[in-house]
């Protein structure tokens, strides 16, 4: 019988690694990449948080790698990352054997570099572009809700908040009222206004110091007074700070107070239920995130602006390009977009709806109708004129104005075609147009339909929502894990640099 021979194995060996612990890592392992990376970063801002004295702390760089690391891992937590240091080969070799605790890694995050997070992302890309991969030419935008770390059930409702508040100061204003009738002190022009905390508190504090002066002694008038001041004055001052941290918000959570409420697609429920959450744009080109931001407005339509600044901010350029779904598609996008001189490949919501035949050749909508522009009146199909009458201002939620013109018939009493061209019962139709809204909706028309705008058009689909995808399912980041903007905005920068090593390490495997 063959002789069986097994390695030895010896444990208390003294000498088990070999003699360079990089050793275990392979060239192309992407360790390496994001080590060489991070090693041409200038991070003197970070360094620059540091105080002289004291005992030695760990190396900024080498933090930095490690936290970068580790979300390329997948890994979010301070002391997961903390055990990796002990028995993960690469966190090992990154760190150089050194092995900061939690509290370690968690300060650093939060105090060091939750500011500086920002100015590392935009050194990432100014790098890829340097390798060109990117050209900073194209935006291919879009948005997505990110749930916040907070309570789902400790919200704050702007609109509740002032419906209690206008309840609370109209019976507050009743009994102090009556209070300074019996007393006869002199009666208070009120205005319809809420009074504030410090005008009922000074009202209250008079009314109080009149009756002991009087020597009244009206016990039940007293205490109605005196539970103003004990219980309306705070709660008063309880729905101001409301309001004051609301904003122009319609909701905040009470666990993080830079969070609004909105609607997620991500509703186990399937029952519409919103969630604290943050609104967050970004900009991608080639797959590789070139700008980012976060906002509380739940739609897109209000986001486009400051987001399009913000890339100008950060790069000192504008892109000649930008593309984006339909709800980016406004007036006031559009215009912004074309006094930077951009190519706005941007649908508006009833683009595709007037891309159907049934909608083309349906005579009797405004866009069908024949406009004469010369004498600015419109034609009806059976040859009536709709005049103009007036023009309107209108503004919409976010504040921009526009303006609506509007027409009518004469009389389209018996004619043949009245039930088919509107609903109303008045004889004579009337239609609103706002004619610069048209003009930029017909300009975005001809450039999402040109060969340009096609290959756009197709290659979005595969641009920020592909990339979404990779960040909440593939990387498994659903949600946040630090609590208000500035430690939230840092946190996604991270995943944003991240994703921007993990796709160039994937382009250069390629092509290797």
């Amino acid at each position: 019988m063959t002789k069986v021979i097994h390695k030895s194995y010896i444990q208390n060996e003294n000498l088990l690694f070999p003699h360079s612990i990089s050793d275990f890592i392979p060239a192309n392992d992407p360790v390496r990449v994001l080590n060489a990376i991070v090693d041409h970063l200038d991070i003197t801002k970070i360094e620059s948080t540091y105080k002289g004295g004291g005992t030695s702390s760990f190396a900024p760089r080498m933090l930095l790698k490690v936290i970068l690391y580790a979300y390329l891992q997948n890994v979010f937590s301070g002391r997961k990352m903390e055990t990796l240091l002990k028995r993960d080969v690469h966190f090992m070799w990154l760190s150089g054997m050194q092995r900061p605790d939690f509290n370690t890694i968690n300060n650093f995050r939060r105090e060091r570099i939750a500011d500086m997070m920002d100015d590392i992302f935009t050194q990432v890309v100014k790098m890829l572009v340097n390798a060109k991969l990117i050209s900073l030419d194209v935006q291919y935008i879009d948005g997505t809700k990110i749930e916040a770390n907070a309570n789902k059930y400790t919200f704050v409702w702007k609109k509740s908040t002032k419906t209690n508040q206008s309840k609370l100061d109209l019976k507050v204003k009743n009994v102090l009222r009556e209070a300074e009738r019996v007393l006869e002190m002199e009666q208070k022009n009120e205005s319809e206004s809420v009074m504030t905390a410090k005008e009922m508190q000074e009202r209250t504090n008079a009314i109080l110091t009149q009756m002991d002066e009087q020597g009244i002694s009206n016990k039940k008038l007293r205490k109605s007074v005196v539970k103003v001041k004990e219980e309306s004055v705070p709660k008063m001052k309880e729905y101001e700070e409301k309001l004051e941290t609301v904003g122009e918000r319609g909701s905040y959570s009470k666990t993080d107070k830079d969070a609004t409420f909105m609607r997620m697609k991500e509703d186990a429920m399937n029952n519409g239920q919103t969630k604290p959450g943050y609104n967050v744009q970004i900009a991608t080109e080639n797959q590789f995130i070139t700008n980012y931001g976060l906002y509380h407005l739940p739609n897109d339509q209000g986001t486009m602006i400051p987001f399009l600044k913000s890339f100008e901010e950060r790069y000192g350029k504008q892109t000649s390009v930008v593309c984006a779904d339909s709800g980016y598609g406004s007036e006031m996008n559009y215009e912004y977009m074309e006094s930077k001189q951009i190519d706005a490949y941007v649908k508006y919501n009833m683009f595709h709806a007037e891309m159907k035949r049934k909608r083309k050749n349906n005579p009797f909508l405004v866009e069908n109708m024949f406009y004469n522009k010369e004498l600015n009146f419109y034609v009806c199909p059976m040859g009536q004129h709709l005049k103009h009458i007036k023009e309107e201002k209108s503004k919409s939620e976010l504040g921009y104005e526009s303006t609506i013109s509007i027409y009518r018939s004469s009389n389209c009493r018996g004619c043949p075609l009245r039930c088919m061209c509107y609903k109303g019962k008045s004889h004579n139709r009337t239609i609103e147009v706002n004619h610069r809204n048209n003009e930029l909706r017909a300009k975005a028309r001809g450039l999402l339909t040109s060969e340009e705008g096609l290959k756009h058009r197709s290659r979005r689909p595969i641009e920020p929502e592909a990339v979404f995808g990779q960040i909440k399912y593939d990387n498994r980041f659903k949600r946040f894990n630090y609590r208000g903007k500035r430690l939230v905005k840092a946190e996604f920068a991270t995943i944003a640099i991240v994703h921007n090593i993990r796709k160039y390490i994937s382009v250069m495997q390629k092509s290797a």
